[in-house]
């Protein structure tokens, strides 16, 4: 495995090693050895999955009292992938970055706690999983709007396309009155 840092030193981009031939691939996602010798010590309690349509965007979301580290990647489609950095005691805070996950890369993004995180498929559909460091807080749960003029993401959506969010994403506030970490 290859371990790429990003524009922000704590989120890492992870390219496996893939082993292919005419019968498929076979690669590993995750090994405990292997990502400690990359520099992450980490300990899952969830994975998560999901399912969605062209141009769908999830997110900016995060749990504040509850954070979240998160392991994200692209089983088939692709998704452009956006963690934003939410601690204010850090020199990249209200910055973020992103990276293309998709089913031909096989790329995976480690986002630590402390960050935001979003995706929006880029493909017809995609089959996104997570590995999560936390349990999910329903009543901790935040999110910032995705088109927040601060954050200036841009989300590699086609000309002329909008996103499809869902009503809690539509709602969400902008990153100026948004709870950060320490």
């Amino acid at each position: 495995m290859e371990f790429v840092p990003t524009a922000i030193a704590d989120v890492v981009l992870i390219k496996p090693r893939v082993f292919g031939d005419s019968r498929g691939y076979f690669f590993e996602s995750w090994e405990a050895n292997k990502f400690a010798a990359g520099g992450l010590q980490l300990e899952f309690c969830q994975d998560n999955e999901n399912l969605s349509g062209r141009h769908v965007l999830r997110g900016l979301h995060y749990q504040l009292t509850k954070p979240q580290g998160k392991l994200v990647r692209v089983v088939s489609g692709t998704v452009f992938d956006v963690a934003v950095d939410l601690r204010r005691s850090s020199p990249t805070f209200g910055q973020w970055v992103g990276a293309e996950l998709s089913e031909d890369n096989h790329h995976m993004l480690w986002v630590p706690p402390g960050f935001a995180h979003g995706f929006v498929v880029l493909s017809e559909r995609t089959h996104f999983l997570y590995k999560c460091t936390d349990f999910y807080a329903p009543k901790d749960e935040h999110a910032i709007a995705w088109n927040d003029p601060d954050l200036n993401i841009d989300w590699r959506l086609p000309a002329g396309a909008q996103p499809v969010l869902s009503a809690r994403d539509s709602a969400a506030g902008p990153f100026k009155t948004a709870a950060y970490y320490p």
